[in-house]
């Protein structure tokens, strides 16, 4: 019997991201997709908890024809559809599309106040299906309740939320409800340490101090919390291009004898991270050493914060970024392909590493050394580039990077 499924529902339901792409475009003729069952294809995305396919749907359809406001049989909308299964990587991707958190169900409950409930009840018995990465590369905990697929992410979206509507909550209790997390991975991790760093004016100073004053705290996850915060305080500093960050050279003084005493590789990433961010030369010391750290993503922070030495021919810079484009960790070996963009165009080492890498076991490193290679006008890797001509669409992480490989080959 031949389904008369609409074929953009059967490639939601199938997941298949690149199918559902195609006939956006396709069928409509534009890549602002605008036909009758886009809205249905939401849905069936937003409940399959398939992050890709939301997304896939969120950039390229119409966002009328999305109806991201739009009341089901149950009523409600799919963002509270995906607040009351804790999918934060969902629900914060409908909420920065546009969905509005202030429309209720038939109990009159909106967004916030849902995550409350179930952030204050906690979601009742279930059995443990699996643990997952979300589609922002978070870890969660998947249950099956009552027949249905519950993650476990409602107090990171309770906290997404309320930084949202401008709600302060205390420093003591966003510090309380990441640590009641072991997994420094998970959504309410990062959820928690954006909403400590985003305070304004007047309510900033004091969350600054009550994140230094963790460095010293006998639990790890304590200082990995105070660290984080301290380095995105100063990642979203607002001060123009010509004004230098308040927080800049403080948060240097601060994590450089904090590096050389810390012995918790998780406290290491922010350390590294806030270092690799930070525009004091003093930051840059340590990164050498630090790519060669025992754990894959301080290195890989590390060898993201060697792009100015790699291109002001810094010996050291250099030999670590080469060395790092053969490590172990695949997300290490790409940063250090990206981080050889800028070097000295006369030293044929930099694209030697990058052509090494185009027989990589990883496509992400293979096309990101050859991406800097095609950019460094060196063209040994043009043919892996030329065979994904046509199979790039915005859903890509490729697309924008090879936008600026195909301007850079127009402006030679």
């Amino acid at each position: 019997m031949i389904s008369s499924e609409h074929p953009l529902l059967t490639a939601v339901r199938n997941g298949d991201t690149r199918a559902v792409a195609a006939l956006l475009q396709e069928e409509y003729g534009t890549a602002h997709a605008r036909g009758p069952h886009v809205a249905a294809a939401l849905r069936l995305a937003a409940g399959a908890l398939d992050h890709r396919v939301l997304d896939a749907l969120l950039k390229l359809a119409d966002l009328d024809a999305l109806d991201l406001d739009g009341i089901d049989a149950d009523g409600r909308t799919p963002l509270l559809r995906a607040v009351d299964r804790g999918a934060h990587d969902i629900a914060t991707a409908l909420h920065f599309a546009g969905a509005d958190p202030r429309v209720t169900d038939r109990e009159g409950r909106d967004a916030l106040a849902m995550a409350r409930h179930w952030h204050t009840t906690g979601t009742g018995a279930g059995v443990h299906r699996r643990t997952v990465r979300d589609g922002n590369g978070e870890i969660c905990r998947e249950l099956v309740i009552g027949g249905q697929t519950v993650r476990d992410g409602h107090t990171a979206i309770l906290t997404h939320l309320e930084s949202c509507c401008e709600i302060a909550t205390p420093f003591a209790e966003l510090l309380d409800r990441a640590m009641a997390e072991p997994e420094v991975g998970h959504p309410v991790w990062g959820a928690a340490v954006v909403a400590a760093a985003g305070r304004k004016g007047p309510a900033l100073p004091p969350v600054w101090d009550a994140a230094a004053a963790l460095r010293h705290h006998p639990d790890p996850l304590a200082r990995y919390f105070g660290a984080d915060v301290l380095r995105c305080i100063n990642l979203y500093d607002e001060s123009g291009e010509d004004e230098e960050s308040p927080f800049d050279t403080p948060l240097v003084d601060l994590f450089l004898p904090w590096v050389e005493q810390e012995e918790d590789p998780r406290v290491m990433r922010p350390l590294a991270a806030g270092l690799a961010d930070a525009m004091d030369p003093r930051a840059e010391k340590p990164l050498p050493a630090l790519t060669r750290h025992p754990d894959a993503q301080v290195r890989s922070w590390a060898v993201g914060g060697l792009h100015r030495q790699v291109q002001q021919a810094n010996t050291d810079a250099l030999a670590a970024v080469l060395a790092c484009t053969g490590d172990t960790d695949a997300q290490v070996r790409e940063a250090a392909c990206r981080a050889l963009l800028r070097a000295q165009a006369d030293d044929p080492a930099p694209c030697d590493a990058l052509a090494a890498r185009l027989s990589d076991s990883e496509e992400a490193v293979r096309v990101t050394a050859a991406m800097q290679l095609a950019l460094r006008d060196d063209h040994r890797g043009d043919a892996l580039l030329d065979a994904l001509d046509g199979t790039v669409d915005r859903t890509s992480p490729y697309y924008w990077p090879l936008h600026d490989v195909w301007r850079h080959r127009q402006a030679r």
